[in-house]
């Protein structure tokens, strides 16, 4: 009895969280007239898929396609590198400071973005970086204090005697965490990745505070213009959204298993 009260409870909460994506999609494919109807309609009569083609073709949304791609991208890579090589000094090497600098870091998640937003756009605007792309991406390339606590606690988990064994064999630094840590971080690389990959797709605020120029835009700065000019076109709207939702759901459904993993095999260790 009590798993069929626990399995009745997750259908219940999943359909939940599945009625509005299911209610996007089917908006997304009806017609103009049936948009309004009252009670409404959950299955349109007829399946119109030209709606994404024509919601796509309205504005220049392969140029905003391709400025996410690359924001998201050189970011993820930035975090990638900067976070690895950060976590690996703060794992591996004893120095004068070490813990109070990692307090430090894990201070700065504290810090909303809200309140340093204001002082990188002045930062920004000195260098001449507004309306372009740097300010998305130039900032993954100094770490993320959360990714980085997330590697460490990782590599903390790994033994030394891998790192002492390479040394021994004449390997350097470097070359213990390029052929050794690397691969053996793949699962917590791979949660830094889609995490980041998730967050920059998805973001909203930081283009529309640092971009200007409609070449510039991304897919969510695009969309928030689409619906700013098509207000009452709805189901054009829930076409472009569905569309670009695309992505990040791939991403999630093909990597969860490792995502599952990062998280699992991270450690507590301090």
């Amino acid at each position: 009895m009590r798993k069929v009260i626990t399995y009745t409870l997750l259908v219940f909460c999943s359909l939940l969280f599945v009625a509005p994506l299911f209610w996007a999609v089917t908006t997304a494919l009806k017609s103009p007239q049936e948009l309004y109807l009252f009670p409404p309609k959950w299955l349109p009569s007829v399946w119109r898929f030209s709606n994404f083609a024509e919601a796509w073709s309205i504005q220049p949304f392969n140029l905003f396609l391709k400025n996410t791609v690359i924001v998201t991208l050189l970011s993820t890579l930035g975090q990638l590198i900067s976070c690895t090589l950060v976590a690996y000094g703060f794992a591996r090497f004893q120095f004068k400071g070490r813990d109070a600098l990692f307090l430090i870091v894990l201070a700065t998640m504290m810090i909303p973005w809200e309140v340093t937003m204001i002082p990188q756009y002045m930062e920004f605007n000195y260098l001449g970086w507004i309306n372009t792309l740097k300010p998305l991406i130039v900032p993954s390339w100094f770490g993320s204090a959360y990714f980085i606590f997330l590697l460490r606690q990782f590599i903390m988990t790994l033994p030394r005697e891998l790192d002492e064994a390479a040394t021994i064999d004449g390997a350097g630094k470097m070359t213990v965490l390029a052929r050794i840590i690397v691969p053996l971080m793949g699962p917590s690389l791979i949660l830094v990745a889609v995490f980041h990959m998730m967050s920059c797709w998805n973001d909203y605020l930081g283009p529309l505070i640092f971009l200007n120029d409609q070449t510039k835009y991304t897919l969510t700065l695009g969309l928030s213009q689409f619906r700013g000019m098509h207000g009452v076109d709805m189901q054009s709207i829930m076409a472009i959204t569905c569309l670009i939702s695309i992505p990040p759901l791939a991403v999630f459904f093909f990597a969860q298993r490792y995502i599952v993993g990062g998280i699992a095999t991270t450690g507590i260790k301090g």
